[in-house]
Formats: structure tokens, sequence, C-alpha cells
């Protein structure tokens, strides 16, 4: 695991989710190599996905014709988005590394940063559909990919850190709480910031 190249090590982490779960539990491995080997390129797809989309098919909510924004502004909104999912990963990494404590886990930050790249993939993988940037179609097909990703935090984390299943989905459940909460105040962020002036004006 510790002499792989970051390109195997992504596929594995990819497409082996559960057998790099054994692997990261046997061997340590850094925070940084995780973050700037993996997490800021693959963090990247779902910007460039929802930039293109945007671009070529606008934005669609309903049955209302498509909005489309000048491309200086998409650029800005995906590389907000971009930042947005680097801070949720550093974020939900150091909040996983916290709880690790109380249930006896393991404080490697380097596999908590593992750990959240793994639980992530499907949803990198499901940003494909970004590229068809209507709201519905969105939601009809992320929600698939985030049963994917609720899957292998519950049966990868406890294998991952080295503790029991029961304490496993304890934390898990934890995590879960923490994002919900997290997603719903970024939203209420988002608004407040939009109603102030601080978004783009829409045009149809």
């Amino acid at each position: 695991m510790t002499t792989e190249s970051e390109p195997i090590l992504l596929t594995r982490l990819l497409f082996q989710p559960l057998a790099t779960c054994e692997d990261l539990a046997k061997h340590e491995i850094s925070a940084s190599r995780i973050f700037f080997g993996i997490a800021v390129w693959i963090g990247l797809i779902p910007p460039v996905f929802a930039f293109i989309g945007a671009t070529i098919f606008g934005w669609q909510i309903g049955a209302v014709e498509p909005i489309y924004l000048p491309a200086p502004i998409l650029l800005g909104i995906s590389i907000a988005y971009y930042i947005t999912l680097l801070f949720g990963f550093v974020t939900t990494a150091l909040v996983s590394q916290w709880m690790s404590a109380t249930y006896g886990a393991s404080d490697s930050l380097g596999t908590h940063f593992a750990v959240v790249t793994i639980i992530g993939a499907p949803l990198i993988i499901g940003s494909i559909t970004h590229l068809s940037p209507h709201a519905f179609i969105n939601v009809l097909i992320l929600v698939p990919f985030l049963i994917w990703s609720m899957s292998l935090l519950y049966r990868g984390l406890p294998i991952t850190l080295g503790i029991s299943r029961e304490k496993g989905m304890l934390m898990a459940s934890a995590l879960i709480a923490y994002l919900l909460v997290a997603f719903v105040s970024l939203l209420g962020i988002t608004m407040f910031l939009w109603t102030q002036g601080l978004g783009p004006e829409l045009g149809i």
C-alpha cells in the first residue's frame, strides 16, 4: 500500500474500496499524499462537469427554460464549488479524527483522509450527471450514488479504523449527522449571501 503510485492507489480507492480499507488498517499512509495526490484531483471532477454542462445546456429547474450565465460567472461558481468540496473534505476528516477518541479508533489523519476519499468516491463518479444540469435529473441519479457512499461508510469505516461493527455503526451515524448539519448550514449561508447580492444575477 505504501509503495503504490498515486494512479494505482486512486484506482484501488475508487474500484476496490473494501479491499483498500483492509490494507489501510494494516499500513500507515500520509495525509499529504492522500490530499495532494488524490483529493485535489478527483475534487476537480464535479466542478468541471458542472461548468461544461451549464455552459452547453444551461441550468434548468422544473419545466422552465434553461438559465444561461456568462462563462466568467460560471467559472467563478465552479471555483467556489471546488473550494467548498475541498473544505468539506478536510473538515469531515478532522471531525472523524476528533470522534476517533470516543470510539477507540485510529487517530491517524491520513487514515481519516483515506476514509473520506473512499466514501466520497461514488458521489464523484455520479457527478457525471452535472453534464446535464437539470435539478430533477441530478437528484434522481445522485440518490443511488449517495446510498452507495453511505453503504461504504458503514461497511468500510470499522475495517479501516480498527473498531467493532457496533462502534463503527455509531461513529458512521454521527458522521452522517454532522454532514447533514453542515449541508443545511451551507444552504442557509448560500441563500443569505445570494439575497445580499453576492450571487450572480439570473436572466432567463
